[in-house]
């Protein structure tokens, strides 16, 4: 914006000179109304907008804007003025630090003394102005408010005059101050203003027979607990505390050309951050990042969980907005929510959120929420905003010091809850050093955009778009509440298409997440089934591995660590100080292998770049799969088996449409036979693919796909022990498929306690749903309870066939087949 420092004239923007101006003066102290005057009276105004008329000085406040100024006949120019203070500068910024902190004052915003001291340092202060508008402006902008008024009503027309200066003061302070102090101010007031708004209040109270009155104050109430009251300082010394936390612990390594492409975009647009959720200090990783490079602050949409004191006070100062879990039927609050939402996106504030809903406890991405979503394409579908971009975000750490309890919680144990003591524990538990932690940006994606093409009604004719990863909304309400009021069949559409586009989101974040050298590390020794390895073995499983990932140009971290022995050696030793390896160095040489107890931590690690390799492990067991049939027509029954694969996997890994990821399995087998285009069909998947599978050197259907087909058997032997046909209690069946699953563990009819995980079972339940293997049927309907009962046991059998498969596979593996 403009600063006193110079300006343009009025008549290039408004034609003529205007006759009047009014001086809108946001001044708290003595200091600051001098500082204004002697400015004014030096002609600032004449200056700036190279205008000779009066000028009458006003304050900032409703009360005077509606007494002195809202009536006028003419048409006066109205200027808001402030003074910016700023603090020293130090290292070439201008922060606030615990220093200024100790000596009581604010740089930012200092007492009547301090402000007096600082009138000698004339680089301490600016009077700023914000961007003018006409009177007649203000009027058009706001037609509901001037139209009350000419009925006679002045309060609102005043209190959004003061908005708007408000905003233009802000917009001209971060010229100076840097996008990364973008603020909201006066949101609830605003909301409480808006007539659309209080038009949906009305309807609210006589849906519930409430008096508008007690559900203006319930909307305030509710207003008041989500409006995060963003501080300058609370964000400067919150920056300042929590940054060590993770400085200390990872070397952050994000992506500056994305950074740069990113900043460029949101000139133009809100941007939505979607990251990955794999720790509590995800949104501290990516909030520096993106302040170090001059980024608004987001507005970080959390659960009512991390609210406590004294985190939650600070963080909604720093921008989180804090929303229950569950709305319930509590129509105000899901109106508050909904408003507030779409009044950021308006106001092109950026947001971030976590759409797995909660951190994923495998280290693989979690199937995605929609709630938010919904909101978010609500707004774009009312044409309150353009636009918003979405950004997946990936966050991955090489290590995390706060696995165990994760593990613990798989194992079947309870989560802690968050509290001053939890953190406390888990700031002690961040001071080891655990490597780096990459932060990468996916492709953005424009929700409108993306809403027309997965056929949103509203934007463009329908369009039918199989959804194969997608669990479904229940039809009546979204997990965060919101009910649904459109017709059924729009209503559909809709949830596919904020479900395509969650999708999306995901596959986005992917694309992006690199391999690093624990995730290969932990594959390697996952996968010899509790053997231990020497070093050298260790480089000859993850050498051909390495060759692959080269191949597929995919994204990775310092993989070259793991080409030299001696850099290796520091790898498995770091794991080791992890209590994630055990190294036995009695013998001839250190051999190496999982910690025992910490398969699961192991997992999280592998898993985080597991979905690289899900295609190669299916198309393994493809190949099996043909050339166990014995069929002449080898090629479809290993078709047919990848497509099954891919179904059963579906609530585990984002699949694409059935076309592409037929593309991918063709570029998989490329890649172990380059001459398989100029095959017969009959000699496609034959006994030389086999052949040049096995001398690929290296096997992936064990080390990636046997936890989960193991985790899907423990659940489907559950469902065929029960009575067909009864209501099943889901919590008491996840608890006990962990039971059953550390028995099956101790009878090695699993292969790895990283199958034994409350996530893994619950995504197999998903699955058995969706299989129809949860109905329910009366005991007399014998006819269904059979029926029910075989496909159950079919289900079982099938995963028992696969499980076969996998160790067959495991068998052709090189690692294992130079120890028989």
């Amino acid at each position: 914006m403009i600063d006193h420092r110079g300006g343009s004239p009025a008549t290039a923007r408004f034609g003529t000179a205007p006759q009047s101006v009014v001086a809108l003066i946001d001044a708290a102290s003595g200091v600051e109304r001098e500082l204004v005057g002697a400015w004014l009276a030096e002609g600032g105004i004449a200056k700036e907008f190279g205008s000779d008329a009066p000028v009458t000085q006003l304050d900032l406040d409703a009360g005077a804007v509606a007494a002195r100024l809202v009536g006028r006949q003419d048409d006066p120019l109205v200027v808001p003025v402030r003074v910016l203070w700023l603090p020293p500068e130090r290292d070439g910024v201008r922060r606030m630090t615990f220093a200024d902190l100790a000596l009581l004052t604010n740089p930012r915003k200092p007492n009547r003394l301090v402000q007096r001291k600082l009138l000698q340092s004339p680089d301490r202060h600016v009077v700023l102005t914000g961007a003018p508008a006409l009177l007649s402006e203000l009027r058009a902008n706001n037609p509901e408010a001037s139209a009350l008024f000419t009925k006679g009503t002045t309060e609102p027309f005043a209190r959004a005059i003061v908005r708007a200066a408000v905003v233009a003061l802000e917009r001209a302070e971060r010229t100076i101050i840097g996008d990364r102090y973008k603020v909201p101010r006066l949101v609830a007031e605003e909301i409480l203003d808006s007539p659309d708004f209080l038009r949906r209040l009305e309807l609210i109270a006589d849906q519930i027979g409430a008096s508008p009155h007690e559900v203006y104050r319930r909307a305030e109430k509710a207003l008041g607990e989500l409006v995060a009251a963003q501080s300058r300082l609370v964000s400067d010394l919150f920056t300042q505390a929590m940054r060590p936390v993770h400085a200390s612990t990872w070397k952050v390594d994000s992506d500056p050309s994305g950074l740069a492409a990113l900043r460029d975009l949101n000139r133009r647009f809100p941007l939505v951050f979607l990251p990955s959720h794999r720790s509590y200090v995800d949104a501290f990783v990516l909030g520096d990042v993106l302040a170090r490079n001059d980024f608004p602050p987001n507005h970080v949409i959390g659960g009512a969980n991390l609210s406590f004191w004294p985190m939650g006070p600070i963080a909604r100062r720093t921008g989180t907005v804090f929303i229950r879990r569950s709305f319930g039927d509590d129509e105000v609050y899901k109106a508050a929510v909904e408003e507030y939402f779409a009044y950021l996106l308006a106001k092109r504030f950026n947001l971030e959120w976590y759409f797995e809903g909660g951190r994923t406890r495998t280290g693989k991405l979690r199937p995605p929420r929609y709630g938010l979503l919904n909101y978010l394409a609500a707004a774009v579908r009312s044409n309150r905003i353009d636009d918003v971009m979405l950004v997946p975000v990936s966050i991955t750490y090489e290590r995390l010091n706060e696995l165990g309890a994760i593990a613990s919680e798989q194992a079947g144990g309870t989560k802690k809850p968050e509290g001053l003591k939890w953190l406390a524990r888990y700031v002690r538990s961040q001071q080891h050093s655990a490597g780096h932690v990459y932060v990468r940006f996916g492709e953005p994606l424009s929700a409108r955009d993306r809403l027309a093409a997965f056929g949103d009604p509203l934007t463009t004719p329908p369009l039918t778009i199989p959804l194969h990863h997608i669990e479904p909304i229940p039809p009546s309400r979204t997990e965060a509440g919101t009910v649904d009021s459109s017709p059924p069949e729009v209503a559909e559409l809709e949830r596919k298409a904020v479900q395509r586009l969650a999708f999306e989101v995901a596959v986005g974040i992917n694309a992006v997440t690199p391999v690093t050298v624990n995730a290969l590390v932990t594959l390697a020794l996952l996968g010899v089934h509790g053997r231990a390895l020497t070093l050298g073995e260790v480089r000859a499983v993850l050498a051909p591995v390495l060759g692959y990932i080269e191949k597929r140009d995919l994204p990775r971290g310092e993989l070259d660590a793991l080409r030299d022995e001696q850099s290796l050696a520091v790898v498995l030793q770091q794991l080791s100080l992890a209590k994630v390896v055990t190294v036995y160095r009695g013998g001839l040489e250190p051999v190496y292998s999982i910690e025992a107890g910490a398969h699961l931590e192991a997992a999280f690690y592998r898993n985080s770049a597991v979905h690289w390799f899900v295609n190669r492990a299916i198309l393994e067991l493809s190949i099996l799969a043909a050339v166990e049939s014995g069929d002449t027509d080898g090629l479809r029954t290993g078709w047919h088996e990848a497509f099954r694969l891919r179904d059963l996997l579906k609530f585990e890994f984002f699949f694409p449409e059935r076309a592409e990821f037929a593309e991918h399995m063709v570029a998989e087998m490329l890649l172990i036979d380059p001459d398989w285009h100029s095959r017969t069909r009959a000699d496609t998947l034959g006994s030389d693919i086999l052949t040049n599978l096995t001398t690929s050197g290296f096997m992936m259907a064990h080390r990636v796909l046997r936890s989960f087909i193991d985790a899907q058997l423990v659940v489907a032997e559950r469902l065929a022990a029960r009575a067909a046909g009864d209501e099943i209690d889901r919590k008491a069946f996840i608890a006990e498929a962990v039971a059953v699953g550390k028995q099956m563990m101790l009878q090695q009819r699993l292969h790895s306690p990283e199958s034994v995980s409350t996530e893994l079972f619950t995504s197999a339940l998903k699955l058995a749903d969706n299989y129809g293997l949860l109905d329910t049927a009366p005991p007399d309907a014998v006819a269904r309870r059979t029926e029910l009962t075989e496909r159950r046991q079919e289900f079982a059998a099938r995963l028992r066939t696969i499980g076969n498969r996998i160790a067959r596979a495991a068998a052709l593996d090189p690692s294992n087949m130079d120890t028989r």
